[in-house]
């Protein structure tokens, strides 16, 4: 499945529209949400990876139609340590 990520700017981070096949999300990610999951690949490769991870363990339809990023850890407490891990070289 192919995941398209646009990233618009915000005041306090960003505001990503994603679309995985005719799905669409809205996902908001902080600066600090990105300096804490993703410093070093960007915003859009963050949210991307990250619904690489929630691909992993949920279907498409299960996954909230807008949300923190933050909120992943909330479901799945090993996101932190995984996302980091599938950091960008």
């Amino acid at each position: 499945m192919a995941t398209l990520v646009t990233a618009i700017e915000t005041d306090g981070g960003w505001s990503c529209e994603v679309t995985l096949d005719q799905r669409r999300y809205q996902v908001a990610v902080s600066r600090a949400e990105l300096d804490r999951y993703g410093a070093g690949g960007g915003v859009e490769d963050l949210v991307r990876r990250s619904f690489d991870f929630l691909l992993q363990r949920e279907r498409p339809d299960q996954i909230l139609a807008r949300f923190r990023l933050s909120e992943i850890e909330r479901y799945f407490p090993e996101y932190p340590q995984e996302i980091r891990r599938a950091r960008p070289g």
